[in-house]
């Protein structure tokens, strides 16, 4: 394992239920994923940005923008995230691993390595981010044994779908760590799941982006302290409506195999 430094693994693909082909929608006249991409690449602790999308025809156009762009991708399974994940960290020799969602294009690599730096100073397995933090900053931080054992022993479609699922039901396995880094923020969205994120996402890159340079964290709130009304764009969307839909389907999962 390379001490300090880490891998981030991307999750990518043009499917989505709610908003086709959001991760390549334009904020600021670039795709989401090249400004999700732009900020990890200002992080002082990933040594590599790997764009793990599926082998569906349809995200051929996300290996065409990696290739365009300069950016490492890997393509699995659509549906079983997890093999998804293990093979590309396995294929990339990701060891840690960060984990990152291509709906976040605001990702803070400030956060990232904060993340990374804790990872490592508390000797961890699992290393989340915890309390009530926006969603849109979402990342969390693995061992590689970790994501190849849940690979080997998760069966739920929740922990199938979703990569920290498994490692977080499982202290007894793992040194799992979280960062409390916000409170009181929890209500702020800034994730692009729907059509209403992409309005709201275009009006804080509208007035905050330059080229030159990337805002963060910070300078998203002071916009939002002085036009608070931008937050009634995407206001009312339930939060993490995916992870809600797995767990409902392991439900089902379990109710068929007890027949």
């Amino acid at each position: 394992m390379s001490r300090e430094h880490a891998k981030a693994i991307v999750q990518a693909r043009m499917g989505s239920t709610r908003l086709p082909g959001k991760i390549l929608k334009p904020l600021a006249g670039r795709p989401a994923l090249w400004h999700l991409v732009d900020r990890l690449n200002r992080s002082k602790r990933l040594k590599e940005i790997i764009v793990a999308t599926t082998a569906n025809q349809e995200d051929a156009v996300v290996v065409k923008f990696c290739e365009e762009n300069g950016i490492r991708w890997f393509r699995g399974s659509e549906n079983d995230v997890l093999d998804r994940y293990y093979q590309a960290a396995k294929a990339c020799a990701a060891d840690p691993i960060i984990r990152i969602t291509a709906d976040c294009p605001v990702i803070d690599p400030a956060i990232v390595d904060e993340m990374i730096d804790r990872f490592f100073a508390g000797n961890y397995d699992a290393y989340g981010l915890g309390g009530q933090f926006p969603d849109g900053l979402d990342c969390e931080c693995f061992a590689f044994w970790v994501i190849e054992d849940a690979w080997k022993n998760a069966n739920l479609p929740s922990e199938r779908e979703h990569v920290g699922i498994y490692p977080g039901k499982h202290p007894e396995k793992f040194r799992l760590g979280i960062y409390e880094k916000f409170s009181g923020l929890g209500h702020l969205r800034w994730t692009l799941d729907e059509e209403a994120d992409l309005h709201f996402l275009q009006a804080v890159f509208e007035r905050l982006y330059k080229p030159d340079a990337i805002f963060q964290t910070g300078d998203i709130l002071e916009l939002l302290r002085r036009e608070p009304e931008l937050m009634s764009i995407n206001q009312g969307i339930t939060r993490n409506e995916g992870l809600l839909k797995s767990l409902s389907e392991d439900e089902a999962y379990l109710k068929e195999k007890s027949i």
